[in-house]
């Protein structure tokens, strides 16, 4: 059933921009590196107490920032939607809060205190306008998400104690499509190791074992590893997208992504990829060094098991230390599975007649490049949206995101609530 326009208006008419964008340079202004969260979760907690939600702070596994909960109930039978939201940020050098011709910036404001304050806004909204006929909202706020400083437990520990709805909304800057489906995630790191102090070249160096010679077999050997997989993808994966070889960075995908997965094509082919962003080895030009690092992902479609994917990573590293005079050590950091959502569900119904009714017609449904929450909520059973404002410069020191854009998520969120919940 179509939203009454009214329902439209009324919602419009209770989110208030300056009060959306006072939250969001509130939480900016807290620095709040992933695993240093206590703060800027203290200052969320300050900010929905002012507004008279009760607030819970449970600790989910990390006591150092225990999470934010707040609820707003109708007291009537229906279900429950949750907004999520991680305030931890990349480990880069503090950006503040900046405001200018209608643009937000500073450390997190497209990722994703920007999106956390529209979540709130929402919350407000839904509160004020008095629409909820049924049901409730559950918002949650933690840190530990950024890897692979975060290993994305404390919201594995939310979920596990209960701090969970029927379906959940997440504000990564997702715009363009609705994902329904996504690969998983783990960061690679590997040290070659040779025995014996570093020397210089004419001194003995040269007849070392060179870990660098290992290292670019190791490069060799992983970059054979992307090509086999390429060669094999998974088709099928949601409607409205092609075939699409994603960009292999580690830092989240830009919006230009989204323009090629929504050319209308109907099967896209879901590519499994290996790639590396950091080597290193030595501290001078004619120098033997002792160590040699790499760093990298591997990212998987649902088909694979991360336990084979792991299993594999290590053989690899087994044959290129052999018979080599060095060590090699690697560490595969578990970061997210992949997931698949169906489309036919009430939350993705739900969302889709939100966008239906604002913007003329629902989103293309997606592959998502990069991973979030949503994976860990999917993997729970918990169906989950990730949709957040259009901005750029996430895992940069330039994130920005327009203000227009935050309260476009905060109607969004409040609508979806309001149909969802009253199912």
């Amino acid at each position: 059933m179509p939203f009454p326009p009214q329902q439209i208006d009324a919602v419009k008419a209770a989110i208030q921009p300056e009060r959306l964008l006072d939250t969001a340079v509130k939480l900016i202004g807290v620095p709040s590196p992933t695993r240093s969260g206590a703060a800027v979760a203290d200052r969320l907690h300050e900010i929905l107490e002012s507004d008279g939600f009760p607030v819970e702070r449970p600790a989910c596994g990390w006591p150092d920032a225990p999470a934010v909960v707040a609820r707003f109930d109708s007291g009537r039978r229906g279900k429950t939607l949750q907004f999520n939201g991680h305030l931890d940020t990349v480990h880069l050098p503090f950006v503040p809060p900046r405001v200018q011709d209608g643009i937000l910036y500073g450390s997190g404001a497209i990722d994703m205190k920007g999106g956390v304050a529209a979540m709130v806004e929402a919350l407000r909204a839904v509160r004020d306008s008095g629409l909820l006929a049924g049901g409730g909202i559950l918002l949650t706020a933690h840190d530990l998400h950024e890897a692979p400083w975060g290993d994305g437990s404390q919201v594995d520990r939310l979920i596990e104690a209960g701090y969970a709805g029927d379906g959940a909304l997440i504000p990564e800057y997702t715009a363009e499509i609705l994902p329904v489906v996504g690969r998983g995630l783990a960061v690679l790191e590997v040290t070659v190791t040779r025995d014996g102090e570093p020397v210089h070249e004419v001194l003995g160096g040269i007849e070392q074992p060179s870990v660098i010679a290992v290292g670019a077999d190791l490069v060799r050997r992983l970059t054979d590893l992307h090509r086999q997989l390429g060669e094999r993808g998974v088709a099928g994966a949601g409607v409205g997208c092609p075939e699409f070889n994603f960009p292999t960075a580690d830092s989240h995908a830009q919006n230009d992504v989204y323009g090629k997965l929504n050319s209308g094509h109907p099967t896209p082919t879901l590519k499994e990829t290996v790639f590396i962003g950091q080597v290193h080895a030595g501290e001078i030009y004619n120098q033997s060094p002792t160590q040699f690092h790499l760093s990298g992902t591997r990212r998987w479609t649902r088909d694979s098991n991360p336990d084979d994917v792991r299993r594999e990573f290590f053989d690899l590293l087994s044959a290129a230390e052999e018979g080599t005079g060095t060590q090699v050590e690697g560490e595969f950091h578990f970061v997210r599975n992949a997931f698949e959502l169906d489309e036919r569900d009430w939350l993705v119904e739900s969302f889709q007649e939100v966008c239906r009714a604002v913007r003329g017609e629902p989103l293309p449904t997606g592959v998502k490049p990069f991973v979030d929450d949503g994976n860990t909520f999917c993997a729970h059973g918990i169906p989950c949206v990730t949709h957040g404002p259009r901005g750029s410069g996430a895992h940069t020191l330039h994130e920005q995101v327009s203000v227009a854009e935050l309260e476009r998520v905060a109607q969004y969120y409040a609508l979806c609530a309001l149909r969802f919940c009253d199912a």
